[in-house]
C-alpha cells in the first residue's frame, strides 16, 4: 500500500498542501469564474471541469477543493432543499452545520430560463413557459444537470403543467448546435449565455416566477479565511465587479471568439488582452500536456496492477475449483456491463468522496474479466498430456501450476492483461467527470465551447497511448512466450 500512497502523493495531491484550491463546474461560465478566482487569490490552483452540483459538493466536503463559484438558487434549492428565496445571510446560516459558508456576491444573476428559436417561436406564438402547453410536439433537448434538478425540469414540469415525457439528456453545449440545426425545439439555457444572441433564441418568459434569482457567490469551507486570510482578503475585492454585461463578454471571448478560459478571466482585469492563436499542437503540447499525461498513465497502470494482482489469482481458481467457475466468471462479467458513470457515481456515493480513488476502484474493476477470462481460458487448455507428464515427473499440484501450467497459459494470460490495459486508457477519459484528471479533462472543457482543437488534444494522446500500449503487450507476448517456452523445456 505504501507505493500506492507515494504515487498518489507524486501524482494527485498538490506541491504545497496550504495552496488555496478552487474547483469549478463544467460549462463555460464556471470555467471562468474558477479563473477569475484564481487571478484573484493569487496564490491558488484550479480544478476546472469536476461535474455537477453533487461532485463539487462531495469535492468541498473531501477536501479536495476549498471552494468554487456557486449560485444562490442552487444553494437553497438542490444543496440546502429550501424553498422560498433566502438572503444570502440565511444561506450561510444553513450552510454552517455542513462545514460550508456562502459569501462574496461577485454581482450578477445567472437564472435558468428555456429559449427556442426566435422564428421558429413566432411561427408557433409561444413568448412564455406556459405557451408551451399548447404544443405537445415540441421537442426537447435538456441538459443532464437541469432534468435532475429540483429547480429544473421535474419542477418545471410540475408547476406549468406541460404535457412533455422526460427528455433524454443533452450536453449544454452541444444543444446549441442541435437548436440552430432544427433537431431540437427547446433548450434550457443560462441567462448570461454568451451564444443566445448569435443563435438567435428568444428566452422563455417565466410568468409564474418559477425559477428563483441565481446571484454568483463563493460557496467555501469554513475554515478557508483561517488557512488562507491573504487569499480571503484579495478574493473579497471581487464582490460585485461582475455585472451581467461582463459577464456575457467574458462569456463570449472563450465561446465565440476562441480565447482560453484563462484569457477570458483576464479580460475582467485589464478589458483587453492579447489573444493566443489557438493551433491545434499549441493546445496539444499545451502547458497541462505533462501533468495530464501522469494522471492519465496513474489512473491506467495502477488499477491494471491491482486488476492483474486479483484477477490471475481468480482466473486460477476459477479453473481449479469447478464449484466456483460460474460464480467467479459471471461476478466479473457483471460488472462490465454496469455503465462507467453509475459506477462512479455508486463509487462516490460509497466512499462520500469524488477524484483518483473512486476512480481506480472503478478502473480496476472494469480491468477484472479480461484478465480473469484470459487465465481462465490458459489454463483450460493446457493439455491434459502436459498435466500427465508433470504428474509422472511427481511435481506436486503447486510445482506443476507453477512451471507447467501458468507458463503455458502465458499467452492468454498476456492476451488479457492488454486487452484490459487498452481498456483502460479509453475509460480513464471518463474519469475526468468525476475531477480525476487525465486527457478527459480536456475533452470535457471541448464539450464545454464547443471546441474541436480541444476535444482532440484529449481524444488523441488518449488513442495514441492506447496503440502504444497494445504495441508494448504485444512485444512483450512474443518475448515472453519465448522465454516460457523455453523455460518450460529446461524443467522438463
Amino acid at each position: 500500500m505504501n507505493w500506492f500512497l507515494l504515487l498518489f502523493s507524486v501524482f494527485v495531491l498538490p506541491a504545497n498542501a496550504e495552496t488555496l484550491k478552487v474547483g469549478s463546474k463544467r460549462f463555460t461560465e464556471s470555467y471562468i469564474l474558477g479563473e477569475v478566482i484564481v487571478r484573484a487569490a493569487g496564490d491558488a490552483t484550479h480544478r476546472p471541469g469536476l461535474g455537477n452540483t453533487g461532485i463539487l459538493v462531495a469535492a468541498l466536503k473531501s477536501g479536495l477543493i476549498d471552494l468554487y463559484p456557486e449560485y444562490t438558487g442552487t444553494i437553497a434549492r438542490e444543496i440546502l432543499k429550501l424553498d422560498g428565496h433566502p438572503a444570502l445571510e440565511e444561506l450561510h446560516r444553513a450552510l454552517a452545520p455542513l462545514g460550508f459558508g456562502a459569501a462574496v456576491p461577485l454581482g450578477f444573476n445567472n437564472s435558468y430560463a428555456l429559449a427556442m428559436r426566435e422564428e421558429r417561436a413566432q411561427l408557433i406564438g409561444v413568448r412564455s413557459l406556459g405557451d408551451l402547453a399548447k404544443h405537445p410536439a415540441l421537442k426537447f433537448g435538456l441538459s443532464q444537470e437541469f432534468i435532475g434538478r429540483a429547480d429544473g425540469w421535474p419542477g418545471l414540469k410540475a408547476a406549468y403543467g406541460l404535457p412533455f415525457a422526460t427528455p433524454s439528456g443533452l450536453d449544454h453545449g452541444l444543444a446549441y448546435e442541435a437548436i440552430a440545426a432544427g433537431r431540437i425545439d427547446v433548450m434550457d439555457i443560462y441567462t448570461t449565455d454568451a451564444k443566445i444572441e448569435r443563435f438567435g433564441l428568444r428566452s422563455l418568459e417565466d410568468d409564474r416566477k418559477f425559477f428563483p434569482r441565481y446571484d454568483a457567490v463563493l460557496l467555501y469551507r469554513l475554515e478557508v479565511p483561517k488557512r488562507f486570510p491573504e487569499a480571503w482578503a484579495r478574493l473579497q475585492k471581487l464582490e460585485r465587479r461582475i455585472d451581467e454585461r461582463t459577464m456575457i463578454r467574458l462569456n463570449a471571448a472563450a465561446e465565440l471568439q476562441g480565447r482560453s478560459f484563462a484569457e477570458a478571466a483576464a479580460l475582467l482585469d485589464s478589458g483587453s488582452v492579447q489573444k493566443t492563436e489557438r493551433k491545434f499542437l499549441a493546445v496539444l503540447f499545451g502547458p497541462d500536456f505533462w501533468r495530464l499525461t501522469s494522471e492519465h498513465l496513474l489512473l491506467v497502470f495502477v488499477s491494471l496492477a491491482a486488476s492483474i494482482a486479483v484477477g490471475i489469482p481468480l482466473g486460477i481458481l476459477s479453473q481449479k475449483v469447478k464449484a466456483m467457475t460460474q460464480v467467479v466468471l459471471g461476478v466479473v462479467g457483471m460488472i462490465q456491463t454496469i455503465p462507467a458513470l453509475a459506477l462512479f457515481a455508486f463509487l462516490i456515493a460509497l466512499l462520500g468522496a469524488i477524484g483518483t480513488v473512486p476512480a481506480l476502484i472503478a478502473l480496476f474493476l472494469y480491468a477484472l474479466l479480461p484478465i480473469v477470462r484470459g487465465t481462465h481460458a490458459g489454463l483450460e487448455g493446457v493439455g491434459k498430456g502436459m498435466r500427465q507428464a508433470a504428474l509422472a515427473l511427481g511435481l506436486t499440484d503447486w510445482e506443476r501450476l507453477k512451471l507447467v501450467e501458468i507458463p503455458l497459459a502465458m499467452p492468454s494470460i498476456l492476451s488479457g492483461i492488454k486487452t484490459s490495459a487498452v481498456i483502460n486508457v479509453g475509460a480513464a477519459t471518463i474519469a475526468a467527470f468525476v475531477g480525476a484528471g487525465g486527457y478527459g479533462e480536456r475533452i470535457v472543457s471541448g464539450l464545454a465551447l464547443n471546441d474541436g482543437a480541444t476535444l482532440l488534444a484529449g481524444a488523441i494522446p488518449a488513442a495514441a497511448l492506447a496503440l502504444l500500449v497494445q504495441g508494448v503487450f504485444e512485444l512483450g507476448e512474443r518475448r515472453f512466450g519465448w522465454m516460457a517456452r523455453a523455460g518450460l523445456r529446461s524443467q522438463v
